[in-house]
């Protein structure tokens, strides 16, 4: 695979990581709705370049379980400490702004709890169903932690009948010590592999540019095919902060688009592969893209 990359200057990104702002007035309700129900977002939370975008869709990622982190992973922006307990409340909460929203497809991810005895999976179950309840035909699709690849405890998330469960590789093999925190490229694969064998639409997504080649891509891409990987989305590794993992290449979009192409001739059924993609991005196409596969 030729490649395509342009090498990494701090004072200046290329003009593909350009970022449109659409501050409009369906940014500024789904902002309020987040806001006066006291909600996390992944989008803020991560500091997500897309986030005015999806926002003015009326589209936006719930973060459940508070927003600060047990785990300290060196390429993310959430805060890292000890968390407050979980809010009982939160699950109808969530599902009372998704019906204000008036969503089609809902995403939710949260924050690792490793302080807690099931890992959340029970929070994360009552929010499925909290859902469904007010939001009968909604997609509900879920961006979860590893849970330590606990059959036991991914299989409460998976009897609440979510539509997708996601759970992200992040990197390559190689790299995963150095850029994750606690979390191994084995146990990722072992919860993809559980989640699939139990019937579940499964997802991954993985960052690029943190120095990784391209024979280390196509690997991971294979081997989340083989645990059972359905859906799997590529984006550009932006660096949050001075403190966190530095970039090492810029990627560009030729070379996102080859991946997307290798995907696809992987057998998944759905790739989104661009600079600016994060895992929840035009996520309901993912759906679309099968049910055409499938008709």
């Amino acid at each position: 695979m030729p490649k395509f990359h342009e090498p990494v200057d701090a004072e200046r990104k290329p003009g593909w990581l350009k970022v449109r702002l659409h501050h409009t007035a369906a940014y500024a309700e789904v902002r309020q709705i987040v806001e006066r129900r006291g909600l996390h977002t992944i989008c803020s939370s991560g500091h997500c370049p897309n986030q005015a975008e999806c926002w003015s869709r009326r589209t936006a990622t719930f973060m459940i379980l508070g927003n600060v982190c047990t785990r300290g992973c060196r390429f993310c922006a959430t805060q890292t400490g000890r968390p407050l307990a979980p809010d009982t409340d939160e699950p109808r909460r969530v599902a009372e702004s998704v019906a204000l929203m008036g969503l089609r497809h809902v995403v939710v991810t949260s924050v690792t709890r490793d302080d807690l005895p099931d890992g959340g999976a029970s929070h994360w179950a009552a929010t499925v169903e909290a859902i469904r309840l007010q939001n009968p035909d909604v997609v509900i699709e879920l961006l979860i932690p590893d849970l330590d690849a606990h059959p036991d405890l991914l299989d409460v998330i998976v009897a609440s009948k979510p539509d997708i469960i996601g759970h992200n590789i992040e990197t390559v093999e190689r790299l995963t010590p150095e850029v994750r925190s606690k979390a191994r490229y084995s146990t990722s694969l072992a919860t993809l592999r559980h989640l699939s064998a139990q019937g579940m639409t499964t997802k991954s997504g993985l960052m690029v540019g943190l120095g990784e080649s391209d024979d280390e891509v196509l690997r991971t891409l294979a081997e989340l095919r083989a645990a059972g990987v359905r859906i799997v989305t590529l984006g550009q590794y932006l660096r949050p902060t001075l403190e966190h993992y530095p970039v090492a290449a810029y990627i560009t979009p030729e070379k996102f688009e080859r991946y997307r192409l290798q995907a696809l001739k992987m057998g998944f059924d759905y790739c989104a592969s661009g600079p600016l993609v994060r895992s929840s991005y035009m996520a309901e196409e993912a759906i679309q893209a099968i049910k055409n596969r499938q008709a």
